[in-house]
């Protein structure tokens, strides 16, 4: 630290910061990361607090040493790179910021997402999340595949956890339930923690599913935590880390109990992999093409009609349709797509909506 020599800059908050911005520190961590790729055939690699690895002496800066040499080492930058975009120290919050060739955390998803399935976020904020976050991340010629969704990490909640409680119960962490994150946005669905009511067992579910389908069927690099596609459960405990335990292990007699679950994800991943149009390499950005007389994604509401402004930031539009027109252009070159075109519909009300299936060219 500058006015106090004896004590060394602690950016990462876990008292371990690498010096990036000094060109031994980042020969030592790139003939790290060659040798894992190379020997070992690691075919990626996730940098924790990463913001740390384009700090210069004036802060964050995404043309730094470390993030140039990633990019035109022969091997590493055919690699995927991957950040978690920020750090503890000043200036730390850097999503979206990372240079092209590298993706990034996206929490944007996670905390929209979150508050949309519980009624606290309008579809307006939904919308550029479905669609990679092209606002944060359509620049410098980056691609869909930067954003890194997700909605749980080994940080926080799980997903089971994230729909059985209102708040973290960390007191097995000895820290007075005072550790770990207090913003969840979550939601227990009428009890906190585990229950026998079938209706809440039964809500619970169904939210599950609605968190699974948004994040595997979004535009964008999915993330899915390990466990969560058999409802692996923390206690509720957000900071878990500090467990060697069942608060921490992943129980996979779960795995019985909730086979649905666990088949569900597997459509979800069919689906993504039969259809190409749910991992398209351009964002989707709603603008009309003249040329081709083509609009890559229209907004129905429940009528089916195209949304209308007003409907954007109303709380009550719970329930709204994507629509994914296959011919849009999906590369570079001026031409109509062949792929086909998806519906999605979207419903946080608590009950059904009867939704009218929108006008398509070639629908039925």
């Amino acid at each position: 630290m500058p006015d106090q020599p004896r004590y060394y800059i602690n950016d990462t908050g876990t008292g371990n910061t690498l010096n990036l911005s000094h060109m031994r520190v980042i020969q030592m961590v790139a003939d790290s990361l060659r040798y894992w790729a190379g020997e070992t055939h690691i075919d990626g690699f996730r940098f924790d607090l990463g913001t740390i690895l384009a700090r210069e002496a004036n802060g964050f800066d995404n043309q730094s040493g470390f993030l140039k040499a990633c990019c035109q080492d022969p091997e590493l930058r055919t690699v995927k790179l991957i950040a978690e975009p920020w750090d503890c120290g000043p200036g730390g919050y850097q999503v979206g910021a990372f240079p092209p060739g590298w993706a990034e955390w996206n929490d944007k998803f996670r905390d929209t997402v979150r508050d949309y399935w519980r009624g606290e976020a309008p579809a307006s904020a939904m919308a550029p999340r479905l669609c990679a976050s092209g606002d944060v991340f359509n620049r410098r010629g980056r691609k869909p595949w930067a954003s890194i969704n997700f909605l749980t990490a080994h940080d926080g909640f799980t997903l089971g956890d994230l729909v059985s409680y209102n708040d973290k119960h960390n007191e097995a962490n000895g820290e007075g339930n005072l550790d770990g994150h207090s913003d969840n946005r979550s939601w227990n669905c009428g009890a906190e923690g585990p229950t026998e009511d079938e209706v809440v067992n039964t809500l619970r579910s169904r939210q599950m599913r609605n968190f699974l389908a948004t994040l595997l069927l979004s535009q964008g690099t999915p993330m899915l935590l390990a466990g969560d596609e058999f409802a692996r459960t923390q206690q509720g405990n957000n900071n878990a880390y500090c467990q060697d335990n069942q608060i921490n292990w992943v129980d996979w007699d779960l795995k019985e109990e909730n086979a649905a679950q666990i088949q569900f994800v597997q459509k979800l991943t069919a689906l993504r992999h039969t259809y190409p149009i749910l991992r398209r390499t351009r964002f989707l950005t709603g603008v009309y093409n003249e040329e081709l007389g083509v609009k890559d994604v229209t907004w129905v509401n429940a009528s089916g009609a195209e949304m209308k402004p007003e409907e954007w930031a109303d709380l009550n539009m719970q329930c709204f349709g994507m629509l994914i027109d296959g011919r849009a252009q999906p590369t570079g070159i001026r031409k109509r797509g062949e792929e086909v075109t998806l519906l999605m519909v979207f419903n946080a009300y608590h009950d059904l909506v009867e939704f009218t299936l929108p006008e398509t060219v070639g629908g039925s």
